[in-house]
């Protein structure tokens, strides 16, 4: 069953690496921050379990995973593939695509779309907040992002992405079925707070 099970890894930076995968692996979103919280998962214990792995997203055939150390890519990626090649061979069900989800070449126009918006509309307007927002993926048209500098941890980041990111996606990328922050607010390092004069 391995050979039928192909991995294609899209290195995105240094951290962070996108494995795409030829069966569906999860119908949804789905982030893992701990091994605490993969804890029933038994895709997400195995990625936990590879050295330096400290965040897991699984969404549709794709599983994003970040990563911290000195390890190249080259190295983990071996490790994260065969973990997800094992998961899905053992003891994880096939999970059945989404009915009427998108094509994956859909989805990588749609990327190139988003991104294109975030950089023209969206960063340069939350920028005045000292905040900025990382497109993640799209997957089965649905946006995955991370909002960092001011925006993380600010009590105003949900009214940013649902009133700000999600209203002008509808208008400009209509095909954006919908959006998923997978921004751990907790751990905002500059939250955007309005400094008093004296």
């Amino acid at each position: 069953m391995d050979s039928e099970i192909r991995i294609t890894a899209e290195p995105i930076d240094a951290t962070r690496c996108r494995f795409v995968v030829s069966k569906p692996v999860y119908e949804g979103v789905r982030r893992f921050v701990t091994a605490q919280e993969a804890e029933g998962s038994p895709l997400a214990v195995a990625l936990f379990a590879v050295p330096g792995v400290r965040e897991v997203v699984v969404s549709g055939g794709t599983v994003t995973v970040t990563k911290e150390g000195p390890a190249p890519w080259q190295v983990t990626g071996k490790q994260v593939g065969a973990a997800i090649r094992d998961a899905l061979a053992g003891a994880v069900r096939p999970v059945a695509a989404a009915p009427g989800s998108a094509a994956s070449g859909d989805d990588e126009a749609l990327y190139s779309r988003v991104a294109d918006l975030f950089e023209a509309e969206i960063n340069p307007a939350v920028a005045r907040h000292g905040g900025f927002v990382e497109l993640i993926d799209v997957q089965d048209a649905v946006v995955m992002l991370r909002m960092g500098g001011g925006c993380q941890g600010c009590g105003m980041a949900d009214v940013t992405l649902r009133q700000g990111i999600e209203t002008a996606l509808r208008q400009r990328v209509p095909e954006v079925a919908g959006i998923v922050d997978i921004t751990d607010h907790s751990a905002g390092t500059n939250p955007y707070v309005t400094a008093a004069k004296k």
